[in-house]
């Protein structure tokens, strides 16, 4: 099963509310443990995917305000515990068993880059562009963009676009590896994008959970430690029925049937 995510907030260009940073993790790490799932897409309704955090929303909250206090190591200790939890939001994409899509149209400006980055594939419309857009309003982006893009795309591209707070257009993200594929409109991007997501689900939900963590394990350490890492997965994970599965399916000439993930515990 291919799961929907999508984002509601087309009047405003699908900003980040509150809400948002609860509800996101919430639904990614539900869609995963319950093992129904196989791949997960999200999406924007409305002209612009996402126009980052919604600042106005987060006015009154003593956690990202930081002016003069009483207590300000207290309110500075607050303001680190906030960005942690909204850090974890989006790192919740990169430690689910599923493979995490997007597709992106129109404007994908600040928190919307950090939330992409903690992505598997990126796919955009040819009118999408990207802006680390934290810098243009005197702040260093602080949920992932600094961490995660700087493994996609060369150091000093991302260094350029977190300096100068430029856009960059779909086809240059394609052209630097940031993004998957370029459409001319959304619902070519749509159809495009779930082809890709049936194609993935229709593999054993066991492999591609193997590949994603070992393709990320791999992205942090040296190439003797993920290959130490890939040797013990398989020790461990290897099935050999999906495997048979596999080969049975090929030889008659029909599509592989595999079952899905158990569902984790909940009561743990």
């Amino acid at each position: 099963m291919v799961a929907q995510v999508r984002m509601i907030r087309p009047e405003k260009a699908n900003s980040m509310i509150p809400e948002f940073w609860k509800e996101l993790p919430e639904i990614i790490n539900d869609l995963s443990d319950q093992g129904e799932a196989r791949v997960i897409v999200i999406s924007a309704e409305g002209r612009h995917f996402c126009s980052g955090m919604d600042l106005s929303a987060f006015a009154g909250d003593s956690a990202i305000n930081m002016e003069s206090s009483k207590f300000p190591s207290r309110t500075r200790a607050s303001f680190r515990s906030t960005a942690l939890r909204l850090q974890r939001s989006f790192s919740c994409m990169e430690e689910s068993r599923l493979p995490v899509l997007v597709a992106i149209q129109g404007a994908c400006v600040g928190g919307g880059i950090d939330m992409i980055s903690a992505a598997d594939l990126r796919y955009a419309t040819s009118d999408a562009y990207f802006c680390i857009a934290e810098i243009n309003i005197g702040m260093t982006a602080d949920v992932g963009t600094l961490q995660r893009m700087p493994k996609l795309v060369p150091e000093g591209v991302v260094r350029e676009l977190a300096y100068t707070g430029r856009k960059m257009d779909a086809a240059e993200g394609k052209d630097r590896g940031f993004i998957n594929e370029v459409y001319e409109t959304h619902e070519e991007l749509l159809a495009a994008v779930n082809e890709v997501a049936r194609e993935i689900a229709s593999k054993s939900p066991m492999a591609i959970w193997g590949t994603k963590q070992s393709m990320n394990f791999s992205r942090d350490h040296s190439v003797a430690d993920g290959l130490e890492y890939i040797a013990t997965w398989n020790a461990a994970m290897f099935d050999m029925d999906d495997m048979g599965e596999a080969f049975v399916a090929s030889s008659d000439r029909r599509d592989a049937e595999f079952p899905n993930h158990l569902r984790s515990r909940s009561d743990l």
